[in-house]
């Protein structure tokens, strides 16, 4: 099981790279949509990612309801391990 540090670092990354932002204007608060203009196709990416990355399934519905970092953070680590 990972620390919230290490998840959190890894979406940030994850972000940052995908975006093409600054790593340090991410942070648990962050809005997906709102603060990093992602699109449905970046937050599809990002859920791929932690899906592989974490072993989590994330549903289609329940990824639409996960709107900041923090809150993708808590639902990897309340779901990890649990395929």
């Amino acid at each position: 099981m990972q620390s919230r540090d290490e998840v959190f670092a890894l979406i940030r990354a994850h972000l940052a790279d995908e975006l093409d932002v600054d790593p340090e204007q991410i942070d648990e608060g962050t809005r997906f949509r709102e603060d990093l203009e992602a699109d449905s196709l970046d937050l599809y990416t990002l859920v791929q990612e932690l899906e592989d990355t974490y072993s989590v399934q994330i549903p289609e519905e329940r990824a639409a309801e996960i709107l900041t970092v923090g809150e993708a953070v808590d639902f990897v680590l309340a779901h990890n391990g649990q395929a």
